[in-house]
């Protein structure tokens, strides 16, 4: 059962609701029956603290289950048990005779409840094997083995797998739902900071540009990388958030990074990986080679190493140069410098995965970016 599903605002919460009703209803159908039908019982007086227990789990399973953190598997096993001995108490209290002649249990319709808290809880596969428990217990204690036992056990089958499906695409509708507020979300903060920037960066950018734009020498220079950095900031600010698209192989994202100074070595197989994903991956990475350019000698080394495992991507980026000293980082990023903690951790946070960054003065430093595949919803 995922989080989202058991939270306050899932969109199981009115199923919850509606078994809630579906149980209490089931108490009153089931107290009339035992009134009408008390006359045939073999044991009339067991009835009623029998009726008296179903309706005190009936009160405690529905403020129970209304706690999204106890719908766990120790409550749906107790419901489920405490249903079935109820059932099984139709043997004495209602005796056989009147069972083999077709006299309603006990519970009546109240033994359905529990079936469909498990489909609702744990889906299809759950409500299936809590349908098939109850079902064989309706059987033998009906002890008459023909259409009419078989029809009320395969109707609370049919229930189960209907509501562990109707569950099922609750939980993908709320994954999409979730997605697309989130692509709300991110294109309002992109569209608030495509006016921040251009009231300021922009404009610093195109000024430089136009004003160094017939100068020689080291001005003309910065005014072409002005220029440039301009067209690469507008384009990232106005392209709109995208929904993930088709796999794509890390791998080919990766060898252009490849040069007399840097090796890339991954798996003979292709990495697949969503196309966004692959994308940041990708971005990070060359964020961390673009350190090393700037930070270290000309001549240092880098080696860029991909691990594909069936749970997560992991991607080093390791090279042999100046190092970084131990409070480096944290200064840099206190200095409004967010390269390591913006272009490459944040970049993997927001996949879902994390960084881990080992170095020391004159020894190097490594970069091992890990990323978990998404789950299929």
């Amino acid at each position: 059962m995922t989080d989202a599903a058991t939270a306050p605002g899932s969109l199981q919460t009115p199923l919850w609701r509606a078994l809630a009703v579906f149980r209490i209803a089931a108490l009153i159908y089931a107290a009339g029956l035992i009134v009408n039908n008390i006359s045939f019982y073999a044991l009339p007086m067991l009835a009623w603290p029998v009726l008296a227990v179903m309706a005190a789990w009936t009160v405690v399973t529905t403020y129970a289950y209304a706690d999204p953190a106890r719908r766990r598997p120790p409550l749906l096993a107790a419901d489920l048990l405490l249903t079935m001995a109820v059932m099984a108490s139709s043997v004495w209290i209602v005796g056989r005779p009147a069972l083999t002649v077709g006299k309603p249990t006990i519970a009546v319709a109240w033994h359905v409840a529990p079936v469909i808290a498990c489909a609702v809880a744990g889906g299809r596969r759950a409500g299936i094997a809590a349908a098939l428990a109850m079902g064989v217990t309706d059987v033998l204690v009906r002890a008459h083995y023909d259409q009419a036992a078989y029809t009320g056990a395969v109707l609370m089958l049919l229930a189960a797998m209907a509501v562990g499906y109707l569950v099922r695409i609750a939980e993908v509708s709320q994954a999409r739902l979730q997605r697309a507020i989130e692509l709300e979300a991110a294109t309002r903060e992109r569209e608030r900071l495509a006016r921040d920037i251009h009231d300021s960066v922009l404009q610093v950018l195109a000024l430089v540009k136009r004003r160094g734009a017939g100068l020689d020498g080291e001005a003309g220079e910065l005014a072409r990388l002005a220029g440039e950095q301009e067209v690469a900031l507008r384009a990232l600010v106005t392209t709109p958030q995208r929904e993930p698209d088709a796999t794509v192989d890390l791998m080919s994202l990766l060898m252009p990074f490849g040069s007399t100074t840097v090796s890339v070595a991954g798996p003979a197989s292709a990495v697949l990986l969503p196309g966004g994903t692959a994308r940041e991956v990708a971005a990070a990475v060359s964020a961390a080679l673009d350190n090393v350019t700037r930070h270290c000698e000309a001549e240092t080394r880098a080696w860029v190493l991909v691990e594909d495992e069936p749970a997560e991507v992991t991607v080093s980026v390791r090279d042999d140069g100046c190092g970084i000293a131990p409070s480096r980082l944290a200064e840099a990023e206190a200095q409004g410098r967010l390269g390591v903690a913006q272009a490459i951790k944040g970049r993997i946070a927001a996949l879902g995965g994390k960084v881990l960054i080992s170095s020391s003065e004159n020894a190097g430093t490594e970069i091992e970016m890990v990323v978990p595949r998404p789950v299929a919803v």
